[in-house]
């Protein structure tokens, strides 16, 4: 069975025009394009952690990049537990880091 021919304008891999977005992280303005997830942008901002671990108050951003881990948790417009990886930003969107208390640490 032959395949057919894609023409490159309705070729899914070949990236298309994307459209600039912005957005705050932790008050901040930062940019993005359309499609790119909330970790991508913070990445692309140069930020590799945006919360702690709940047990050792340790650094945690982006570990598996596909949803499984949790270690890239926000909060997204006052929803809390929102996985970076996996939301697409949205223009307007505000991003904040989850800061929860620690088992055992006064705070």
């Amino acid at each position: 069975m032959a395949s057919q021919a894609l023409l490159p304008e309705n070729d899914p891999i070949r990236p298309g025009g994307s459209t600039p977005i912005g957005i705050t992280v932790d008050g901040k303005p930062a940019t993005g394009l359309t499609g790119q997830t909330i970790a991508a942008i913070m990445m692309a901002e140069g930020r590799l952690s945006w919360r702690r671990s709940s047990v050792a108050g340790e650094p945690r951003g982006l570990f598996c990049g596909i949803g499984i881990c949790f270690d890239c948790l926000v909060v997204v417009n006052g929803e809390r537990d929102v996985r970076a990886c996996q939301r697409r930003a949205v223009s307007g969107d505000a991003i904040e880091f989850q800061h929860d208390e620690l088992p055992g640490v006064a705070g």
